[in-house]
């Protein structure tokens, strides 16, 4: 062909690409040329090619991903007047849906004279592989509607859209399908099915299958390992590598991945993650760039920082992945708010760069958690700018990142500009900015952003439910947590580990402790969260014995606590006034478990002193400990002087949190209250009129009560609620008859510029008395009565509490910031010290 009739052809190519699609592509090009040039130009046929040759033509362009390669092929087929067989339609069909232009892939494929099982594997594979996922599974259906003989990679194919969509009952119909079809002893569909129903949500039914399977291969082992990593079943996963190893079967370095994984949330997870160090070297995948993240990322996490760098030192050439981890190593050991971990972790950032390595998202995503404390928020802003000039300002994972930062540091505003500046807003940067609103305590705006997340059409997963039931538990609100634990259940969520460990904490923050303890003995997989999350459970309802005896048996079970299972610990030894007990436990901190006290056990301490009277001795330990700075321990010691009224030493302690947070109203109310309590009015006001000169304001007292689907909530002497006159009445009803067991109203001081008359009203109408008469109104007579406050619970509302159960024969549970009373019979869990 001579160059210039070439050319035609040439741009006859192109112009064929944007020909209308109701036009045959099996149409004569002559007849196409016809319409668009006067029938005096003559056009010459362009030569033919042989099948082979169109083929390999086909599989070159589908290879590279080259869909204008590919049309070039095929206009050729066209212009030729060649017939093409149907294997070279397949591969035409194949080439376009794996180029991802499935409307010319239809197209030709509903031209196609006949069609073969090839073909409609293409079509369905192709809207799989664009994410039509839907539109695949009617391509499956017709295809048996025409009684088309499906093979194993067409069920392959529609189980693996299944797993994408997580359609457990279309998955289970397909399931039969192979059985009846007699493809289920194949181990590729084995391993679809596997895949299949681990990613739905189908533990059990994949070990099912994988049990019951008379040829499994080392893709099978390594998909079941990866399905019990996915849900958190680390001993699981351990028992089947170990079987794996046994039968000399080598894992995939994506699951050795998941292996260190597991051995993370175990109690002996650097003995068993060593051993599989081991065997990472004997099958020769210790210098592996994803096997070296995760061996970086097991013994980081358990505090072997220099495993962690030896690993990270033995990788040859390491690149931005190995860096990564170990970035991200040193960031997650931050935790006490030394600058030390960060600073190695921000070196490692400025040696990638030296190197002249790009940062990736993950990159800066792992340098800004580095950031995430309040004297590192500067630098955190930096690292926002090296964001901005890299162009991924936009990019999810970076502003899932920066969300995280700017939330740790307060700035929840500068979250949301963050939030609202991703453009692909996925599940991961809704769950950060509703975590985000729980951390600075906007709980209501993290339910609000789960009801639009939901309007959209997003799926949350089960770390977005978790932080929602975290939110639920804040509020106590127990109903709205059950609507959440029901949609857990609905959408297959109820096995995840992390999903139970936070109905425990909803449950226990709500005030039922029988129903976070019988979450508690349902699940299957407990780890150091959900010990931790019961033993305090039991411990802040003043069921001491409860929580060390369940303390016992997590030690039984091989357990090692961490810091906040030793705070319930101590905290139950405080409440059941064990003070010996509770000595020795805090000893073996160090000793024993090899954890490091810090505030909040030293804390408890004070508090389990100041309960048993030793005040003296808790001054001491407050003076020699390394955390004599610390307001809650001074806040701990002045609410023990109040109890024993110590107005001496409550005056000194209160002086010293007044010094360490002087606009903090908490410590003068203590003090207020303390000295009301011992009859010193004088100093009273004078701590009032203090409170006064400093401009700090006492936050109003709020209660709350959820009944139904409803949450009221009352300020002292409200008066706005509908059933304000049946709560006003049923309320003096029930101080009438306290009055008559001894109850004497507290006489009422003028406090922030109210009259003593008014104050008296207030008194005698605290938020909690009203909220816990509306609850007498409202709940059946066996139902108990929960109450919520923002601030410390006074002694007249105690004292009421108390005999409000007894007269009323009713259970109370109160819980106000610092501690949960469970008032039955006219006593309380906390043996009146609060």
């Amino acid at each position: 062909m001579r160059p210039a009739q070439m050319i035609i052809w040439q741009h006859t190519c192109r112009c064929l690409e944007g020909f209308p699609k109701h036009v045959s592509l099996y149409r004569s090009p002559k007849q196409h040329l016809s319409t668009l040039f006067p029938t005096q130009i003559q056009i010459p046929s362009p030569p033919t090619l042989s099948q082979p040759m169109y083929s390999e033509l086909l599989l070159s362009a589908t290879k590279s991903l080259s869909l204008i390669h590919g049309k070039e092929v095929h206009a050729h087929i066209i212009k030729a007047c060649f017939t093409p067989c149907m294997f070279l339609q397949n591969v035409l069909l194949n080439m376009y849906c794996k180029c991802g232009d499935m409307s010319l892939a239809q197209h030709l494929f509903d031209t196609m004279p006949t069609r073969d099982t090839v073909s409609w594997n293409s079509l369905i594979t192709g809207y799989s592989q664009v994410g039509v996922c839907r539109k695949s599974l009617d391509v499956f259906n017709e295809a048996r509607s025409v009684q088309t003989k499906l093979d194993h990679f067409t069920y392959a194919s529609a189980l693996s859209v299944c797993s994408q969509i997580g359609d457990l009952k279309m998955g289970k119909v397909i399931h039969g399908m192979v059985l009846v079809s007699g493809f289920y002893q194949r181990v590729f569909l084995t391993n679809s099915l596997i895949d299949m129903y681990s990613k739905c949500g189908g533990i059990s039914d994949a070990s099912l299958v994988f049990d019951s399977s008379s040829e499994l291969d080392d893709v099978s082992w390594n998909s079941m390992i990866s399905a019990y990593v996915r849900i958190g079943w680390d001993v699981e996963t351990l028992r089947n590598f170990a079987k794996m190893h046994r039968l000399g079967i080598k894992p995939n370095p994506f699951a050795l991945g998941g292996v260190f994984k597991s051995c993370s949330s175990l109690s002996n997870s650097v003995i068993l993650g060593k051993m599989v160090h081991g065997c990472v070297i004997k099958v020769g995948l210790d210098s592996d760039v994803f096997v070296g993240s995760a061996m970086i990322d097991l013994y980081a996490k358990n505090g072997l920082l220099s495993e962690a760098v030896m690993v990270f030192n033995s990788v040859p050439d390491p690149n931005v992945v190995v860096f990564n981890s170990m970035i991200a190593g040193f960031s997650r050991l931050e935790t006490d708010g030394n600058n030390e971990h960060n600073y190695e972790a921000i070196c490692l950032f400025s040696e990638m760069q030296r190197r002249g390595m790009r940062s990736s998202k993950f990159t800066f995503s792992s340098v800004l958690r580095a950031c995430n404390f309040p004297h590192d928020f500067e630098l955190g802003k930096q690292i926002h700018g090296q964001i901005f000039k890299n162009n991924l300002k936009r990019d999810e994972y970076i502003g899932s990142a920066l969300i995280e930062m700017y939330s740790s540091s307060g700035s929840i505003e500068e979250g949301f500009k963050c939030f609202h500046s991703v453009l692909k807003q996925d599940i991961v940067t809704w769950t950060s900015m509703i975590s985000g609103c729980i951390q600075v305590d906007h709980f209501e705006w993290a339910l609000s952003l789960f009801h639009d997340l939901l309007g959209i059409g997003i799926k949350p997963d089960h770390f977005t439910l978790s932080c929602l039931m975290s939110a639920c538990a804040n509020l106590a609100v127990a109903r709205s947590g059950e609507q959440i634990q029901c949609y857990a259940i609905k959408v297959g969520f109820n096995w995840f580990t992390i999903i139970n460990n936070s109905q425990i904490f909803m449950y226990a923050r709500s005030g039922d402790v029988d129903a976070a303890n019988q979450t508690f003995q349902e699940m299957e997989n407990r780890d150091v969260v959900s010990w931790s999350a019961m033993i305090s459970s039991h411990a802040q309802h003043g069921c001491a014995s409860d929580a060390l005896m369940l303390f016992k048996e997590m030690e039984g079970c091989k357990v090692s606590p961490n810091h906040v299972t030793l705070l319930g610990v101590l905290t139950a030894c405080s409440h059941g006034g064990l003070v010996d007990e509770g000595l020795r436990y805090f000893e073996r901190m160090k000793v024993y478990y090899n954890l490091y006290p810090n505030a909040k056990h030293c804390a408890c301490i004070v508090d389990l002193l100041g309960r048993a009277g030793r005040l003296v001795d808790a001054e001491k330990f407050i003076l020699d400990s390394c955390f004599h700075d610390d307001p809650i321990l001074w806040r701990a010691l002045l609410g023990s002087c109040r109890v024993h009224k110590d107005t001496e030493m409550g005056t000194h302690a209160a002086e010293r949190i007044m010094e360490l947070e002087p606009h903090s109203p908490a410590s003068y109310v203590l003090l207020y209250n303390m000295y009301l309590d011992a009859g010193r009015k004088s100093f009273a006001m004078r701590a009032r009129d203090l409170m006064k000169e400093r401009g700090v304001k006492k936050e109003p007292g709020l209660s709350w009560i959820e009944i139904g689907a409803s949450v009221h909530s009352f300020v002292a002497g409200d008066n706005s609620h509908p059933e304000s006159h049946a709560i006003y009445d049923k309320l003096e009803e029930m101080l009438s008859k306290i009055e008559k067991m001894g109850y004497i109203k507290m006489e009422a001081l003028e406090i922030n510029g109210s009259s003593p008359k008014q104050n008296g009203s207030f008194v005698n109408h605290h938020s909690e008395k009203l909220a816990v008469a509306l609850g007498m109104i409202r709940l059946p007579q066996l139902a108990p009565i929960r109450v919520m406050k923002n601030l410390r619970v006074c002694v007249d509302c105690h004292t009421a509490m108390k005999l409000f159960s007894e007269s009323e024969k009713r259970e109370i549970v109160l819980r106000d910031p610092f501690r949960f009373h469970r008032f039955r019979g006219g006593l309380c869990s906390c043996g009146d010290y609060w």
